[in-house]
């Protein structure tokens, strides 16, 4: 998904802010999974970026492991 030079996709960035605060959370992707009503092979896809989530997918792992959707968007900017 990368692209040759610059920042990595968005797809990536948002999985990279989803994987690091689960981790931090110390929540397996089972786990994540589980509380947000996603399947955890729709989680893995999301955190290697492959997956391009909807608003309502969003809304549902930020609520899961009670994260603002504004804290998930910061570490998407930061990437």
């Amino acid at each position: 998904m990368r692209k040759k030079k610059g920042r990595p996709d968005i797809r990536e960035r948002f999985g990279f802010a989803v994987k690091t605060r689960r981790e931090s959370l110390g929540l397996t992707q089972e786990d994540l999974a589980e509380t947000a009503r996603i399947h955890r092979t729709h989680l893995s896809d999301v955190e290697r970026g492959t997956r391009n989530l909807s608003l309502v997918n969003i809304g549902r792992l930020a609520d899961a492991p009670h994260v603002k959707l504004s804290e998930l968007f910061a570490t998407v900017e930061q990437g």
